[in-house]
Order: structure tokens, then sequence, then C-alpha cells
């Protein structure tokens, strides 16, 4: 039976009359009180499907909350097909259980996927590539700043210490929670892979910042890294050995290379593409005889940030909008009214915009300042606005990454959209504003690649990154070619033919 859950819209498979906790925990849905049903923590939404009520949801929910679809996952069993809203995630948070090759060998592993927003840690069986636990939550580093350049200003103004001694303890706090939940000896934990973007790489080993933060935004190295964990500050039973996965340029970090790894471009005969879209998108082109990369501060607006009712994908989102009887149709996360629009949703509701003609493709709103998508929601002229200079900045950049190549968007066989946002992002209404022109049959969502290229390299023995990676992968910086500007410029139009 399938169970889809909601954020992040992912689908898992489950046998009739199977605990729905075994089913969610691989995803990364937490049980705090270890399943016992008394903290409410594995709380559910049921948006489809039939859940009946336990005897344990009577007792702590209310009526209203019965009625409304709540149950403590924990307790359920799966009866039919189901379409879930997870509580817990009120920001998304993606993990990965695609099965990989590997060679077996003792011990166990431990794979982190640091992002600036969440954080996500798998402890796996080294000898069966099996994941035996999850971890996710939101990166501590969040009250400096949502975004890696308030975290730099805060750094450079002297917070840089803290914030060190922040993502460290979360690290091996989690790290620590794992082995506690697999019932593991410490013994058998071999080694920990952390991948992660340049910022968040440089504020965890301490390393200067200054030439990061001003152009052309030098990493301090681009080597890979290795440490005993007490060199870090993790306070645990064992001395763990820490990697973490090199830097491909400035603003292009180690998790873009576990994408690399995770889609397997290193060894594609024919040219594909790849981009992770967030505040700071990044983009990749290529094949096995060559890749470049890059980065383009494309803005927080694919995240719903500088939106004047923009949210994460959380519960009241409006998450996706289509078109029906000539008006706008919007679908919220979690059902009820809505109090926001994320990402997706805004690029649908431009999308429905252009094909009720109630936008320009110049992005000028036919009718005052602001569209309702639906009430209270709405989006405003700036808004759009905001959504143009992030669309542009991608398009333009691989564009620019294609013409680097001598090849051209019809040259791609092969697109691959990583990340949270590149997960619930709707492709038609995406290729009719124009962010990308590839079609959805070669359009292929990879979601958490990062944290599967990091199992990737803890899985292989040599590390999993060729020795000669450098001679491989190229990393071109935009703001030094006036073609980007160009290009950028062009891509301003709304549209599938900017």
């Amino acid at each position: 039976m399938k169970i889809r859950v909601l954020p992040p819209g992912v689908e898992v498979d489950a046998a009739p009359g199977q605990p729905l906790q075994d089913a969610l925990f691989p995803l990364g849905v937490e049980f705090p009180c270890g399943g016992r049903g008394r903290c409410k923590g594995c709380r559910v939404q049921v948006i489809e499907g039939t859940l009946p009520p336990h005897p344990m949801d009577l007792a702590l929910f209310t009526p209203g909350e019965i009625a409304e679809g709540w149950r403590l996952a924990c307790r359920a069993r799966v009866e039919s097909a189901l379409v879930l809203q997870v509580r817990q995630w009120d920001t998304l948070i993606l993990s990965d259980n695609t099965p990989l090759a590997f060679e077996p060998r003792e011990g166990l592993g431990v794979a982190i996927d640091l992002g600036t927003t969440t954080v996500v840690a798998q402890l796996l069986d080294l000898a069966t590539g099996q994941v035996r636990a999850v971890r996710t939550g939101l990166n501590a580093q969040a009250k400096w700043g949502a975004d890696v350049m308030s975290r730099l200003e805060h750094a450079l103004g002297g917070g840089g210490e803290e914030l060190k001694e922040s993502v460290n303890r979360q690290l091996a706090g989690m790290t620590a929670a794992l082995v506690k939940s697999a019932g593991a000896p410490w013994e058998a934990v071999r080694k920990v892979v952390v991948v992660g973007n340049t910022v968040m790489q440089h504020l965890m080993w301490g390393f200067p910042l200054k030439q990061l933060a001003l152009a052309p935004h030098v990493p301090h190295t681009v080597a890979p890294l290795a440490a005993p964990s007490s060199a870090l500050g993790w306070d645990l039973p064992a001395n763990v050995a820490v990697h973490f996965l090199p830097n491909l340029g400035g603003f292009v970090g180690s998790d873009i290379l576990a994408g690399i790894l995770a889609t397997r471009m290193l060894e594609s005969e024919r040219l594909v593409a790849a981009a992770d879209l967030g505040t700071n998108g990044e983009i990749v082109a290529g094949s096995r005889e060559g890749i470049i990369v890059s980065s383009t501060a494309a803005g927080p607006a694919f995240e719903g940030g500088r939106i004047e009712l923009g949210m994460r994908a959380g519960k009241g989102a409006i998450a996706r909008v289509g078109v029906s009887d000539h008006r706008m149709d919007a679908r919220v996360i979690g059902g009820g009214d809505p109090r926001g629009v994320c990402g997706s949703g805004l690029v649908d509701a431009v999308a429905a915009a252009l094909d009720l003609e109630l936008l320009a493709p110049s992005g000028r709103l036919a009718d005052g300042d602001r569209l309702m998508v639906a009430p209270p929601v709405y989006i405003t002229q700036r808004d759009i606005r905001e959504l143009q200079l992030a669309k542009a900045a991608i398009a333009a950049g691989l564009r620019m990454l294609l013409e680097e190549l001598g090849k051209s968007l019809e040259d791609v066989t092969r697109f691959y959209l990583a990340g949270a946002f590149g997960n619930t992002l709707g492709v038609e209404s995406a290729e009719k504003i124009g962010l990308f022109k590839f079609g959805s049959e070669r359009t292929v969502p990879v979601g958490n690649a990062a944290l599967r290229g990091a199992k990737i390299a803890l899985l292989s023995p040599n590390g999993g990154v060729p020795p000669d990676l450098q001679r491989h992968v190229r990393f071109l910086n935009l703001g030094s070619r006036p073609r980007f500007q160009e290009l950028f410029a062009d891509e301003m139009w709304l549209g599938a033919e900017a």
C-alpha cells in the first residue's frame, strides 16, 4: 500500500497491517518517547485514506482533533493507502533510503548532510549497507541567521567560535543518539562522513572566513578533511574519525560533490546537468569527459523568503496551485485555511497567472499590485520580481555552463533536480515560467542527493572521491563573465521562450 508523506511528498510502500512507525522511521520521522504513545511528538494528520483511531488517540486528542484526522503514528497500523501530514516537519527535511552498491566490511558508519537549514544523519551497517537509524533536525546555528550570509556576518563580527561549537555539539549529539537508538557498541563505529556547503564547512572546522565572504569568494581549502572527533570538540565515548568531503570552489561545497557522486555524473557518457535550488543555487553540467560547476545568488524566494506571505513548506503553506474553471485552485499542506505560500506554491501561482493572463511575461500584473491565490493569501508585484530574479539567476547560470562546454539546452540528456525545493517543485510550472527548459521527460528529481553521496563515500573503502577530482571538475566564476549578465537580463522574461 502506498503512503505519501507531506512534506516532502515522498512515497513509501507498506504491507497491510504493518505498524505505521516502521514505514515512517526510515524517512526520518522521530518517535521522541520511544513509540510509547505518551508525547504526541509523532502525530500525523490523515489527509487521504483511512486510519481508525487507537484507544490512546482517543485519550490524548480532543474530539475535534480526532475529527480533523490527527493520530499517533506509533500506535497506528496500515489499513489503506494514505496521504499523511507529519506535524514535526514544519520545515521540510529530506532523508534518503536509496539502495547503494558497496563493498562489505565490518563495523558501522555515520553519514551526515549538514545543510544551512536542516541536518540529516544516518547510521549505516557497513557489512550490509542497511540504514540502522536516522536523526533529523533544524541546524542549531539558525538562531544566528537563516542564511549563510547572516552567519558569515555574525562569525566575522566575533561569533565564529560559538557557531563552530554549536554545530559540532549538534553533530556529536546526533551521532550519539544514532548509536544509542541502534543499541550498537561504540567500538563498532568506524567513520563519520559529513557533506555541506562551503560556509557550513568553514564554520564547522573554524577556518578563516574573510576570503570566502569577499569576492571572488575563495574557500580556505578544496582538499578533503579528516580529524579525530575529539579535535572538533565531539564528546563521544569513542574518538571516531570525522571526514568532510572536499569543496569544489567558491560557494560550491561538498554537498554538490556528493550530488555528483549520487547521480554518477563522472561516469556518464552523455551530457547531463543538475541543480540544487536554494538561496545559493548550485548548478552542474558535464559528463565523464569533464564537469563544470558554479553557484549563483538566487535569493531566498525558492524557500519562501522575501515573499510578503512566504513561508517554508509546512502545515498551512500553499504548496501547489493549478487552474480549474478559469480560476486558481490551491492545495494547502495539511488541509484547512492557508497561512502563506512556500516556494513551490509561488512558482505554481505565477505559472497559473500566466495561463489566466493575469500576468504579462514581463512580470507585470494586469490589474493592481497584488494577486489573490487563495484567501487570505496573495502574492504581490514585488514577490513576482523576487521570483524573476531567482529564476533568471538559475536559468542564465545553466546556459552559461553549457556555453562553456560548447553545448546547448537541447544537448542535455538528463537534468537532475536535487534538494528539498526540487523535490516539491511542479516541473510543468517551472517549465512554464522558464526556470529550466528540459521537459518533464528529461527532468529527474533526486531528493537528498547530498546525503546519498555522503553514504556512497562512507560505504566506499577508498572514500568514494576520485584522487584526481580537480582534473575532472572545474569551477566557473559566473560573476567574472560579462556574458552572464547578458543572459541574466534575457532570462528575466517569464516564459519558456525567454
